[in-house]
């Protein structure tokens, strides 16, 4: 399964000192041990167009083996429970999209 994540930063953080430690704790998230393949990044220079949204400031697209891994990851893994708890009071808007 895979799990994608949105976020849009508050102001006072999207700075080049907020973005770079955000960039930090997603590059951690990584890490997890639950994680099959992950990559994030910030919005593609791609064409404007009715139906493209640049509007976000970063995204992470994560797979998980099994919908078992994405649960853990979830429940109790430490890198996702730090980066919640790190930055939680940075982001203005996190969208989620998940798909089997």
């Amino acid at each position: 399964m895979e799990h994608h994540v949105y976020f849009w930063l508050k102001e006072e953080r999207d700075n080049p000192s907020g973005r770079s430690k955000f960039e930090a704790g997603m590059s951690k998230l990584m890490e997890s041990k639950t994680l099959e393949s992950g990559c994030w990044g910030q919005p593609a220079a791609t064409e404007e167009r009715p139906v493209t949204d640049h509007s976000w400031d970063y995204a992470l697209s994560f797979k998980f083996a099994t919908m078992e891994d994405h649960d853990a990851y979830q429940g109790n893994d430490p890198h996702h429970m730090a980066f919640v708890e790190d930055f939680k009071n940075w982001w203005e808007r996190v969208l989620v999209m998940d798909l089997e």
